[in-house]
């Protein structure tokens, strides 16, 4: 679809660019004949150069504009291509093309709702083109809009019936209107219209697969892998079939094939130390898991398989180990209390081995009182099995920015600042080097609990696990003593949170938002837990959707329908209610923005943390956040100029961050 896509922007934006030059002198025509060579050779920087000299003679030559947001757009400076269509449009109100482009350059970014004006736009001024619908069809199925998607796509294929993609993306639609009957014949037309895509076999294949129909979709992966040898995804999902039909050796040689192309695809080192250690190849196994631990160290599954596998070479103290890890990271973690209480016990750890039998049982009581409930104590659960193989819709990671910048799996991508939320540091160690945002609403509320350890900060806290697990009890005493206390509450709920107690802390915070609802602190603070909770799940649950930025908008959805999802939604609910209660509170908006990057809502992350800016125009780590989506956005130059502005703030990393992209603002 990216290559189709690509070739109706060239060859309308040449067509559209040939047709209105008539009218220009000979050096506006040599510089517009100019640019439209450098666009047919793919050379986009040179294209833009020489279509600025053409600008400079002629400020109004709309199709000028138009060529060079096309440039733009293949750079992927989104925003960039965005001003010139704009500008196009507003120098000719009916260049049907220009909103055709503009639009798909706003679902690109996550715009969705100005996307579907334009194409409405474009529509009405041009009903007959096909093109347009195509592309809002895309972009309804982003936005999860399947039936207008599915209308849309079959009006495109009344008038072009031999485009693959078109088939394949309302096969996609219709899937996730659990049509699967009609997803097949889609995706079979596809294959019909184009043998040579490998993308047709591989949706029909997947969902072969998620019905168990094994040879099927063995037969449909091997057909994608023939017409693209290079083609990851379906050795991945070709794997998973040799899996399923007990053929491990396979298995792990399609898992080999998909780390030669993606040597840092850690999902793929975990499902082969998964079939390793099934086969009795313990050596190798360990070493697979070793890389994931590296790629993904914030991943409690990979401790607790690599802890099962020590356990089998008899090296308990490490396994020991890394069941600690694993419960430090999720201390809900019910099997992981129970099999290192086991070991203990072969370690003569009487007491210790007690210890965690206790906790476990007591925890998987808990468990099962809530079965009813949407909670996320899923781990308590010594039922669940956790060495399957996942698939490659599956998120691997701890690192929730990750989604956005990361390609790869790894942690080269700078992350954001972290949301700040009302926390225990100990005074004597809590240097500051940047300047501070002093709101005196939040400051008398933190004065009001006399309490020295309290602050509104973003970094964590550096009272040691052991002191953090005493501080809890005591709040916990002072509940008991006065249930009735929405500040016991509160500190409670905060000592929760620091020792990962996710579930209770929300609880806990809960109770003190019904005693003080109009508090807008309460819901920061329920916020955040809420968020820190997410993100522990999602680094070990896999039955939720991917969130990938890819250059084909279309390729941000899968197409295995998840039963479980996770989102910001509670989160940013509790926000949008502090930004009710108080709304000049930086702090809140910058919260927000962080959550609706982290959903992959950027322009609105954009927003937001202008917002805070405005209230609170030293607030550095807003300024380096929205540098980030910026760059990201591809709007390097603006975004390195925030980044600056965050370093002259106090932020030291920001340097770091603007000597990696000081070479792209000087393109």
């Amino acid at each position: 679809m990216r290559r189709f896509l690509l070739n109706i922007l060239l060859t309308a934006a040449l067509l559209t660019a040939a047709a209105g030059s008539s009218y220009a002198q000979y050096n506006k025509q040599y510089f517009f004949w100019m640019g439209r060579q450098f666009m047919m050779q793919n050379d986009y920087r040179e294209a833009i150069r020489t279509l600025n000299v053409l600008l400079r003679f002629d400020e109004d030559a709309y199709e000028g504009y138009f060529l060079r947001g096309i440039a733009k757009y293949n750079l992927n400076d989104l925003l960039g291509a965005d001003e010139d269509f704009t500008t196009a449009i507003r120098k000719n109100p009916v260049f049907t093309t220009a909103y055709t482009y503009r639009a798909i350059t706003r679902s690109r970014l996550g715009n969705y709702d100005d996307a579907l004006k334009d194409f409405k736009e474009a529509i009405e001024l041009r009903p007959d083109l096909p093109s347009p619908y195509y592309s809002r069809g895309v972009t309804r199925l982003l936005n999860q809009q399947f039936k207008e998607a599915i209308a849309d796509f079959d009006k495109f294929i009344n008038q072009e019936r031999k485009v693959a993609d078109a088939y394949i993306n309302r096969g996609v639609c219709y899937l996730y209107l659990k049509d699967t009957l009609q997803a097949y014949e889609n995706f079979n037309t596809a294959i019909r219209t184009n043998r040579e895509n490998p993308d047709g076999y591989n949706r029909r294949g997947t969902l072969y697969m998620h019905q168990r129909k094994f040879d099927e979709a063995e037969k449909d992966f091997d057909m994608a892998i023939r017409c693209d040898s290079s083609y990851l995804l379906s050795y991945f999902n070709r794997a998973l079939v040799y899996s399923d039909t007990n053929r491990p050796m396979q298995s792990i040689a399609d898992f080999d094939r998909v780390i030669q192309l993606d040597s840092t695809n850690s999902l793929t080192y975990y499902n082969r130390a998964i079939l390793r250690s099934q086969i009795g190849d313990y050596n190798r196994a360990l070493d697979d898991y070793d890389k994931v631990a590296r790629y993904s160290p914030n991943n409690v599954l990979v401790y607790y398989n690599r802890a099962i596998l020590y356990t089998r070479l008899g090296d308990i103290e490490k396994a020991v180990d890394d069941y600690s890890t694993a419960i430090s990271l999720y201390p809900d973690f019910a099997n992981a209390y129970l099999n290192r209480s086991y070991l203990r016990y072969a370690l003569h750890d009487t007491k210790g081995g007690k210890e965690d039998e206790t906790i476990a049982r007591k925890k998987i009581e808990e468990y099962k009182s809530r079965l009813n409930d949407s909670t996320y104590s899923i781990y308590a659960d010594t039922t669940r099995r956790f060495d399957r193989l996942l698939s490659f819709d599956s998120k691997f990671s701890g690192s929730n920015f990750e989604r956005i910048v990361s390609k790869s799996g790894n942690d080269d991508n700078p992350a954001l600042m972290p949301l700040y939320k009302f926390t225990l540091i100990r005074p004597d160690t809590s240097t500051v080097t940047h300047t501070r945002y002093y709101a005196q609403r939040a400051i008398d509320f933190r004065s009001s609990f006399d309490n020295p350890l309290l602050v509104l900060e973003h970094r964590e806290s550096n009272i040691s696990p052991d002191s953090l697990i005493m501080l809890d009890r005591s709040y916990a005493e002072e509940v008991r003593n006065n249930e009735e206390s929405w500040q016991a509450l509160f500190m409670r709920g905060i000592s929760q949170a620091l020792i990962k107690q996710y579930t209770g802390a929300v609880s806990t915070l809960s109770a003190a938002i019904e005693k003080n609802p109009s508090n807008p602190f309460l819901y920061l603070n329920r916020s955040t837990t809420r968020a820190e909770m997410i993100d522990f799940i999602s680094s070990i649950d896999n039955a939720y959707q991917r969130i990938a930025i890819d250059s084909d908008p279309a390729n941000r959805l899968n197409n295995n329908v998840a039963t479980r999802t996770y989102n910001y939604d509670e989160a940013i609910s509790d926000l949008n209610k502090a930004i009710k209660l108080y709304p000049d509170f930086a702090v809140s908006y910058y919260n927000r923005a962080n959550l609706l990057a982290l959903s992959g809502q950027l322009p609105e992350a954009f927003a937001d943390y202008s917002k805070a800016i405005e209230l609170n125009p030293w607030f550095a780590e807003a300024y380096y956040n929205r540098g980030l989506i910026q760059i990201f956005m591809k709007d390097t130059r603006k975004g390195c100029l925030d980044i600056s502005k965050a370093g002259e703030l106090g932020i030291d990393n920001a340097y770091e961050v603007l000597r990696r992209y000081a070479v792209k603002t000087d393109e």
